[in-house]
């Protein structure tokens, strides 16, 4: 019955947001209670879940995407973002400049949250394809496929990091067996699917994106002499990777050696917070794009309260899908899923997969889908063989399938695209999907050799 609650209560939001046209943020917001209620959730509880589920979204991710899209619009207005662009389109060549924007995707992915990852590349792809003259999608799927692969496997992204905790895998086995399944991974459902996604859904590759997270990127034309040079526009716009990379690796050296926490390591793990980062590469951005260049601050303070609201409605439709998630979780729904399974006989490799693929759908979010994944399959892990770093990454792969409305990042895809409805369930949602089938088939390879 909870399973039934939820279909019916999605098949109600695509109505309201698709048919009735009706706010997409109004609609998250009213199919939430609408569900709370079905569920049986004790009335006076509705309202706090969903506030919490919103609070708890918007606290995650609007510090970082507000300095995000600030650190983004102040590379494009100063031209930074231009001098990258027109750089790797020197480098790479038009023919494979997809190919280089998923190689720093992949770069970016591996020390970046996914939306960390996507408000620095964004402008910077937009600015690609607007040089090139080219879809912005077609450069854009790809960079969104090697963002997600890498959160779905690479340690020190969360799941993949506490799954290792909770299976007590080997964080480096972990890491160098996702990179052996994450490459040809993002091969395969990121260039060679956009072929086929351009087919199907063609509309989604002719539009030109409006009031989104692209609108970041669409600063005005310099002469190339105007603009700032590669290399401080480049170091610009990968300073949280660098600061983020630094205090991945100090932390990383401080557990593998077990030295015990002091005030340097907690400066360290400050700096290294995606808030704190993304402050501090906004401050130095107002000096290289800015004040290095003798622009005014009145005019850099424009070009940030510009970007921010360009996000603002974004950001409130993040937290209407954060409260569904919220209401999901606390009426349930993940408990029914894994009552589904109990006592079951199924390779520990493809329950895992299983379970978080049901959690993911379920309940949206990729890390809660993991974690509770990880919480009901140990037990059955007891007495088998299996190895339990390339569980990490089965349970990985299940925690990302068919991204819908009930995720957080099918609407960060949505509204930075400019995507309709129809156009992100047959482009994002089939995307993730193939990334989760095909890492459970390489997980299961690999099993064959180690």
């Amino acid at each position: 019955m909870p399973l039934l609650i939820v279909a019916l209560g999605i098949i109600l939001l695509l109505v309201l947001i698709m048919k009735l046209e009706v706010n997409t943020f109004i609609s998250l917001i009213v199919v939430s209670f609408l569900i709370a209620f079905a569920l049986g959730m004790p009335l006076n509880e509705i309202v706090g879940t969903i506030q919490s589920g919103l609070g708890d979204t918007l606290g995650g991710i609007a510090l970082v995407f507000g300095l995000g899209a600030i650190l983004g619009k102040l590379i494009a207005d100063a031209g930074g973002a231009q001098r990258i662009a027109i750089t790797l389109i020197d480098r790479f060549g038009e023919k494979r400049i997809q190919w280089a924007v998923v190689a720093a995707g992949f770069i970016l992915g591996i020390a970046l949250f996914f939306e960390v990852g996507l408000v620095l590349l964004i402008p910077i792809v937009y600015q690609i394809s607007k040089q090139l003259r080219v879809s912005f999608l077609w450069l854009g799927l790809p960079m969104t496929t090697a963002l997600s692969v890498t959160h779905a496997f690479l340690p020190p992204h969360p799941g993949p990091t506490v799954i290792a905790q909770q299976y007590g895998a080997n964080i480096g086995l972990v890491l160098l067996y996702g990179f052996i399944i994450a490459i040809p991974t993002v091969i395969l459902a990121g260039p060679l699917f956009t072929v086929f996604a351009r087919k199907f859904v063609p509309s989604a590759f002719e539009k030109e994106p409006e009031g989104s997270m692209a609108s970041i990127g669409d600063a005005k034309q310099f002469k190339l002499e105007d603009t700032p040079g590669f290399g401080v526009s480049a170091l610009t716009a990968l300073f949280p990777v660098l600061l983020m990379a630094l205090s991945t690796v100090i932390v990383l050296l401080r557990d593998t050696r077990g030295l015990e926490s002091n005030a340097f390591f907690d400066f360290i793990e400050l700096i290294g917070a995606p808030t704190t980062v993304m402050l501090l590469s906004v401050l130095l951005a107002l000096y290289t794009m800015g004040i290095a260049r003798k622009i005014p601050m009145k005019d850099l303070m424009k070009s940030a309260e510009s970007s921010i609201a360009a996000i603002g409605m974004m950001l409130l439709i993040l937290g209407g899908g954060g409260s569904l998630k919220q209401v999901l979780i606390d009426g349930g729904v993940a408990d029914t899923v894994a009552d589904m399974f109990a006592g079951s006989t199924i390779s520990p490799l493809i329950l895992a997969w299983l379970i978080a693929a049901l959690m993911r759908i379920a309940q949206g979010s990729a890390t809660v889908a993991a974690l509770a994944t990880a919480g009901l399959v140990l037990p059955m892990m007891a007495g088998t063989d299996v190895n339990v770093e390339l569980m990490v990454l089965a349970t990985g792969a299940g925690s990302i399938i068919a991204s819908h409305v009930n995720d957080t990042g099918f609407w960060i895809v949505k509204e930075s695209f400019g995507l309709t409805m129809k156009e992100t369930f047959g482009t994002w949602t089939v995307l993730e999907t193939l990334i989760s089938v095909f890492g459970l088939v390489f997980v299961l390879l690999l099993s064959l050799f180690v």
